[in-house]
């Protein structure tokens, strides 16, 4: 009867540790994609703009 209960315990322990496992490459997946996102998403907003990127005018001697 020990033997079993030993087993259970360790299915169980097995069973959590993978969950936490699921759920770190989860949030890992998450803050990447949200890296992404914020880095594709900036810079299609940013050349979007009305304002020209150089300058107006041409430097004088």
């Amino acid at each position: 009867m020990y033997e079993y209960e030993f087993q259970q315990y360790r299915s169980a322990e097995l069973i959590r540790r993978a969950a936490e496992a699921r759920l770190a490459r989860e949030v890992v997946r998450a803050r990447r994609a949200a890296r992404r996102q914020a880095r594709h998403g900036g810079a299609v907003a940013e050349s979007h703009t009305p304002r020209r990127r150089g300058h107006r005018f041409a430097r004088t001697a």
